[in-house]
């Protein structure tokens, strides 16, 4: 079983290369550690297996909160980030949503038609 971690990256907003990247990177945490608490056996072969993950051009934040939707719906671990407003965005902003990781075939029925950001 292929694996891998989707992050969809809101692409409606302006964030600076280092805001996006923290976002990203939280999304990614908060992601693995859903499917560690969810799905253990997917994580611990993710984990192994070199912890593949693709960033992807999400949209709007109501497009990312479609894809989310669509993954809980389908089993799949998912989470919402809205950034606390330190910085460049408001607080509770959608800035990214994090699927996974989870089989790569379910994954792609949800994503697959995403393009790389």
């Amino acid at each position: 079983m292929d694996l891998k971690q989707v992050i969809l990256v809101r692409t409606d907003i302006r964030m600076s290369r280092g805001k996006l990247a923290a976002q990203v990177a939280h999304a990614a945490v908060a992601a693995a550690f859903e499917t560690y608490r969810l799905r253990r056996e997917w994580f611990d072969k993710w984990f192994d297996e070199g912890q593949k993950k693709v960033v992807l051009r999400g949209g709007a934040e109501e497009d990312l909160l479609f894809y989310y939707n669509k993954a809980k719906s389908m089993g799949l671990p998912a989470v919402v980030i809205r950034d606390a407003g330190h910085t460049e965005l408001p607080p509770g902003t959608l800035t990214t949503v994090g699927i996974g990781p989870a089989p790569s075939e379910f994954v792609d029925r949800i994503t697959g038609s995403l393009k790389l950001l």
